[in-house]
């Protein structure tokens, strides 16, 4: 086991949990933030897979996976189909 792997992993690990209250909460960062972010986390988990750093890897794809879930929230947030336009808006033909 190489040192950096654990460098990598606890910083990832406290980046993931310092991530959790924005998961949970209301707001939420922008959708090419988080999909840009992702992208990048997860090419870094490749990265450390082919240097044969296993936690590393984990806690990448565990960071992969938590900006993607922004950005799948952060989407849903903004779905026509969350928030209808009201009735008396609408127009009638």
């Amino acid at each position: 086991m190489q040192w950096q792997d654990w460098v990598f992993s606890v910083g990832q690990i406290i980046f993931l949990v310092a991530l959790i209250p924005t998961i949970r909460g209301k707001d939420k960062p922008a959708i090419t933030t988080s999909v840009i972010t992702s992208i990048i986390l997860a090419i870094f988990a490749f990265t450390y897979f082919s240097l044969k750093l296993r936690f590393a890897t984990l806690t990448s794809i565990a960071m992969t996976t938590a900006w993607a879930t922004l950005a799948v929230q952060k989407y849903l947030q903004n779905s026509p189909r969350r928030h209808p336009e009201p009735s008396h808006t609408r127009r009638r033909i």
